[in-house]
């Protein structure tokens, strides 16, 4: 039974998407990330040009600085966001000059920036705000005194600036994503171009065209294709075989019939009761091998088309002794010597269909007894290995010669002979059971030139211990 578990379509649009949106989030946090690294830099520099911009007004008067803050670096710090700024101006003695900070600037923050210029973001009045200080020698100046000088204004233009960049890149980061959606709809569509075609190349098809598909597919489709083509050549195989089979079958049943009405006819234009008692046995015999033909016919059919069934614990050895003795009490082996050889001590059992094994045996018996002349021995025994039991009858009949062996197994097939009772489908149902069971027949000449018939079943898992 076939289910429909979701489409091609949404697992490679769900992967898609999670390999886009893995991507994204990351793009997005670099693009976060990013403006606010270049709103930074942006108000930074400002920050550094106020800086110089107070450097260049400071004199001095008296071995003292004087400063009076020029406008341009009030302008350098304006922003749109109208933030706070301050400033501050510290002589070398620590004493601030001038500015509006009046003590805030830490006396480790002025000793950090003698060394290298210092970049601080810190609370100030509930609002955080970023400092940045350097320390500026008065060289070319009246005095040689240095000079610290410290500015900073609070965040709300850098946060801006931030937002506008990051709300840019977001707008192309949304446009891009819809483009790629629009990019991968079309990309599956035509991915999944290829599975339509052979989908509708195969619907186009009679239910009885099994010939090999000829198509362009990809290579991911390759291996489909070719399994639909193995598929086929099966169904051709099967099909042949099913006709061959029909056609043997018909040939089979139409000589045991013709004799019949031979026979019959002849009887009705005699008026010898004698001829007509003769003419019954006929009929009688020819009936009774018709019977038989079609018996095998549908346990062939049966084994061939039936769905396995239910597999039962059988112990074989058993199933064996009792097939053994059935038949050793029929009227066609009181002319043979029909005999078990040493079974194995502890019991083989298998998991398997009943019915089907003793089929098998009685195929296995009833073919040795009716190829085998008369006085001839027929034994049959269970050889167990590790992880495998073989079944096996031996008899030292006329044989077969080597060609044969490999044919014995098809169907209507006697091995040339015509001298024989039997139907031919005897090992071909013993084939097809062994296959529903996953063993393997193998049929050779036998140590004493008759035939020896074994069937190898796999005990891997199927062992009671």
């Amino acid at each position: 039974m076939i289910t429909i578990n979701g489409t091609l379509k949404f697992r490679l649009a769900l992967w898609l998407l999670i390999a886009v949106g893995g991507l994204g989030i990351f793009l997005l946090i670099e693009a976060y990330t990013s403006a606010h690294r270049a709103a930074d830099r942006a108000f930074d520099s400002q920050l550094e040009a106020a800086e110089l911009t107070i450097a260049d007004a400071i004199q001095w008067q008296d071995g003292q600085p004087v400063v009076e803050i020029p406008a341009a670096a009030f302008q350098i710090l304006a922003t749109n966001q109208q933030e706070r700024v301050f400033y501050a101006v510290i002589d070398a003695a620590g004493q601030e000059v001038t500015g509006n900070l009046k003590g805030f600037v830490q006396p480790a923050w002025r000793k950090e920036a003698k060394q290298n210029p210092v970049w601080l973001t810190i609370p100030q009045d509930d609002v955080a705000i970023r400092l940045h200080g350097r320390e500026l020698d008065s060289a070319g100046w009246e005095s040689q005194e240095p000079v610290q000088i410290w500015v900073g204004h609070t965040l709300s233009g850098r946060q801006a600036l931030a937002s506008q960049l990051f709300e840019r890149s977001l707008t192309r980061f949304l446009l891009m994503v819809l483009l790629a959606s629009l990019l991968m709809l079309l990309a599956i569509k035509s991915a999944l171009r290829p599975i339509r075609r052979l989908r509708h190349l195969l619907r186009r098809r009679d239910a009885d065209d099994i010939r090999p598909l000829h198509a362009q597919v990809p290579a991911e489709l390759f291996d489909l294709a070719e399994t639909l083509n193995s598929l086929f050549a099966r169904q051709r195989e099967s099909r042949d075989a099913l006709l061959r089979l029909t056609a043997d079958a018909s040939h089979q049943l139409k000589t045991p019939l013709a004799g019949l009405q031979s026979t019959s006819e002849l009887a009705l234009q005699s008026t010898n009761p004698q001829t007509w008692y003769q003419a019954l046995e006929t009929v009688h015999e020819s009936a009774a091998r018709t019977s038989r033909l079609a018996n095998q016919l549908l346990s062939l059919a049966r084994l061939r088309h039936a769905s396995a069934q239910t597999l039962e614990s059988l112990d074989l050895g058993t199933t064996l002794r009792d097939c053994v003795m059935e038949w050793a009490e029929r009227d066609i082996a009181q002319h043979h010597d029909l005999g078990l050889a040493p079974l194995p001590s502890s019991p083989v059992r298998i998991k398997a269909e009943p019915w089907a094994i003793r089929e098998m045996i009685g195929n296995l018996i009833d073919n040795a007894l009716r190829h085998t002349p008369r006085g001839s021995e027929i034994t049959l025994g269970l050889e167990r290995g590790t992880d495998e039991v073989t079944l096996f009858i031996e008899d030292n009949g006329p044989g077969v010669s080597e060609a044969m062996l490999d044919r014995l197994h098809h169907p209507f097939e006697r091995a040339g002979r015509q001298d024989t009772l039997g139907s031919g489908l005897g090992l071909a149902i013993v084939d097809s059971i062994a296959r529903r069971h996953e063993g393997v027949l193998r049929v050779q000449r036998s140590t004493t030139s008759g035939l020896r018939v074994s069937v190898r079943l796999s005990l891997s898992g199927l062992n009671e211990k």
